[in-house]
């Protein structure tokens, strides 16, 4: 009988950070992943520099020395450990490989998203607060981007409210975006759970723009590890649709506001109601459909 080798995560990490600093988008390997579930990123890389793709050695050797002074200060968790999480083998898209500091325990509780604008309004506001409250007093653990607006009142109330919550960053594990949520962002990670798939090396050598293009794999993330998502508001060009697009593809509930429609300057909430969202007359209807 032939025995498994045992993946080692440290291999698994150094492998991802590879892939992505030759090239490949987070997507690519998602999906490569998703398409073979007994593939592991180290045996994309493997494939890869067997088809001399690329030149492993001087981007592994400085790839290890970059994260040599960061090791201590985080996690891993890949897909073939015991510890990941039964809500990412669930998702279309399963993530092979996650930073995280804190209790990854909790991606095993039930969990909604909450987001929105990151200027809303003083009503979007009251709103997040209050559908946060409720589904605190549900159990429902909060999870959120730690950006500013909604997701950071989204994070702030469930800590108020004695509840959970997860912050699911576009930066790597040890970066802060906006800087204002430092102090918040290190709270998450000490006393709930900081998530990242953000790799250190690219991130450090790439060029400053191009910053902005993980934050929408953030929300792939968040849409993955939550069993739904309420969008509290947004405009037509906010990133939080993305998350809204990501949410029906990975099968989960994708929740929007009465107050969404009512607004006559925005049209994407008939869009996705369109494609299977749910329209919240009321709170109680999204613990409602949550618990059905």
């Amino acid at each position: 009988m032939e025995v498994q080798s045992v993946i080692s995560p440290y291999e698994e990490l150094i492998a991802y950070e590879i892939l992505m600093a030759s090239g490949y988008s987070t997507k690519k390997i998602i999906n490569t992943i998703s398409n073979n579930d007994t593939i592991s990123v180290k045996n994309i890389l493997d494939k890869d520099l067997s088809n001399k793709l690329f030149d492993e050695h001087d981007i592994r050797r400085n790839i290890e020395k970059h994260i040599e002074s960061k090791i201590g200060t985080f996690s891993v968790v890949i897909k073939d450990q015991i510890q990941y999480p039964d809500t990412l083998k669930t998702a279309n898209h399963p993530l092979g490989l996650l930073y995280y500091r804190g209790d990854l325990s909790l991606l095993n509780r039930r969990s909604v998203s909450v987001v929105g604008s990151r200027k809303p309004s003083d009503e979007g506001l009251r709103r997040a607060k209050k559908i946060v409250k409720k589904l605190v007093r549900e159990n429902f653990n909060i999870v959120s981007g730690l950006a500013r607006g909604i997701d950071t009142i989204s994070h702030q109330t469930a800590i108020e409210e004695n509840g959970t919550t997860i912050g699911v960053i576009g930066t790597p594990i040890d970066q802060y975006y906006p800087k204002e949520n430092q102090s918040l962002q290190d709270y998450i990670a000490g006393n709930f759970l900081l998530l990242s798939q953000v790799p250190f090396y690219k991130y450090a050598t790439e060029h400053f723009k191009a910053h902005r293009y993980h934050f929408p794999e953030r929300n792939v993330t968040m849409s993955a590890i939550s069993e739904a998502t309420v969008i509290i508001e947004a405009s037509d060009t906010s990133g939080t649709l993305i998350q809204a697009r990501e949410c029906l593809r990975q099968n989960r509930k994708l929740f929007i506001l009465k107050s969404c429609f009512d607004n006559p300057r925005i049209t994407w909430p008939h869009k996705y109601l369109e494609r299977g969202a749910i329209k919240v007359e009321d709170f109680d209807d999204v613990i409602e459909a949550l618990n059905k």
